[in-house]
């Protein structure tokens, strides 16, 4: 059977995306419709020839709407920055690196303002409908990447996970979101939330996409390199640790059904399975407890936004960042401190596991209707973003995969998979395992 031409998927991601009875307008925010049709048909041209720049070669890609693209100013979501911010000199460090590697990017997608929540909503561009069920949110930061990839807007999308970002909506939407160790990808030209937390990576509808996303983007495959795909791991003898505790605190029925399932189907494939308590999940609480290292750093981003247009910025938003500018200087300071002994503590904690295992969220999506109230955006705010969080936190890499769904009226849910710094390789070949077990 003949492949569709890049052309051909293309154009069927751009209709889509025009579809003025879907999420298009919603989910990206601007659509490099000439350009990527340039992308496609040098793509093609490619492969006739034979000739290949790597695993991303051809394939239909969506970025954030904080990544630089030069000629254009970078948004981030907010109306502020659409009207104010400088147009950018030179992509993004990933941009460059997904060009170099064929890929063809369609779209910039839609976002929290400035990347500060996990509900995915945003005032002043829309918010994009959950692809499961349209009247609930999509998960955020990164709120259009996943409705892109389950729409049919592009095939892989990037986004950026300071907190959950890309793993949140990866769960909320059914797809597989890859937070890699944070040094690994290139920040440069990235909005910022935090210079501390920040990091990037792919939402895609396979372990197997999210793996080629990473490979360009970390360590830049070049033509003629040969793409090995990933030999999944096996799991009978494997040492997975359930996180006890925190991670399993207050979970909704359907997270608690559809995780317990999961364990099940864990435990028959063979791997060593074992309940973990951590005491350091305690300490993190009572470091964040002064107020937390990602909005401290937004604020000194931000301040000067806020003094002169906190009206034109989400409330929601503006909230959590005004929070931050008033933890002081020694408190921020500690919490630093405090933080890189608990990350060397917590690595060494996993030593004697393979991966950790817990849900991605404690809940499933929220109605927009539901976050609409302040206090309530903040409640679920709060609980999408505490599993994830402990990732950041923690500097570790991990992965969020789709669960089976309980019924079939269920909202999706996610299984984050979670390893120590640097073990994503094979954090990545393990996950690819279970998601076959999964039957993903």
């Amino acid at each position: 059977m003949k492949q569709s031409s890049c052309r051909d998927r293309l154009e069927q991601a751009l209709a889509r995306i025009a579809d003025p009875q879907g999420e298009g307008k919603r989910a990206c925010l601007t659509v490099y419709t000439d350009a990527a049709r340039a992308a496609a048909d040098a793509a093609d041209a490619r492969a006739a020839l034979g000739i290949s720049l790597g695993p991303l070669d051809g394939r239909i890609v969506s970025i954030k709407d904080l990544f630089d693209v030069a000629g254009e100013p970078t948004r981030a979501g907010s109306k502020i920055l659409a009207e104010e911010a400088a147009t950018a000199v030179a992509d993004a460090a990933i941009v460059r690196r997904l060009r170099a590697g064929g890929a063809v990017i369609v779209a910039k997608t839609n976002m929290t303002e400035f990347a500060f929540s996990g509900i995915g909503a945003n005032p002043h561009f829309g918010t994009p409908g959950n692809p499961r069920d349209r009247a609930r949110v999509p998960g955020g930061s990164s709120a259009g990447a996943p409705v892109a990839v389950a729409d049919g807007m592009c095939e892989i999308a990037i986004g950026s996970d300071t907190g959950g970002s890309v793993r949140i909506p990866a769960a909320l939407c059914g797809l597989v979101g890859f937070k890699p160790s944070r040094q690994r990808l290139s920040t440069e030209g990235a909005f910022p939330l935090s210079y501390t937390l920040d990091s990037i990576g792919p939402i895609a509808r396979s372990v197997a996409d999210c793996v080629k996303a990473d490979r360009v983007m970390a360590d830049a495959v070049m033509a003629g390199e040969e793409f090995v795909p990933l030999e999944l791991a096996a799991l009978p003898g494997l040492r997975i640790g359930i996180a006890e505790g925190l991670p399993l605190d207050r979970l909704d029925d359907t997270v608690a059904v559809a995780f317990a399932a999961a364990l099940k189907w864990l435990d028959q494939a063979g791997p060593r399975v074992s309940h973990e308590k951590f005491s350091l999940f305690d300490d993190m609480v009572a470091v964040n407890a002064k107020g937390g290292i990602a909005p401290p750093e937004a604020c000194a981003i931000h301040r000067d936004r806020i003094k002169r247009r906190a009206g034109d910025i989400d409330p929601n938003v503006l909230a959590r960042i005004e929070r931050g500018c008033a933890v002081s200087a020694a408190d921020y300071i500690d919490m630093v401190r405090d933080r890189a002994r608990l990350v060397r503590a917590m690595d060494a904690r996993l030593g004697t596991l393979d991966i950790l295992a817990m849900p991605t969220t404690s809940i499933v999506a929220p109605t927009i209707a539901e976050v609409a109230d302040p206090k309530v955006f903040a409640a679920r705010n709060m609980a999408l973003l505490r599993n994830t969080n402990i990732i950041n936190f923690f500097d570790l890499c991990a992965i969020s995969l789709p669960l089976p769904l309980v019924s079939s009226a269920a909202m999706p849910v996610g299984l984050m998979l979670v390893a120590r710094n640097g073990q994503d390789h094979r954090l990545l070949r393990i996950a690819a395992a279970v998601a076959q077990l999964f039957g993903a």
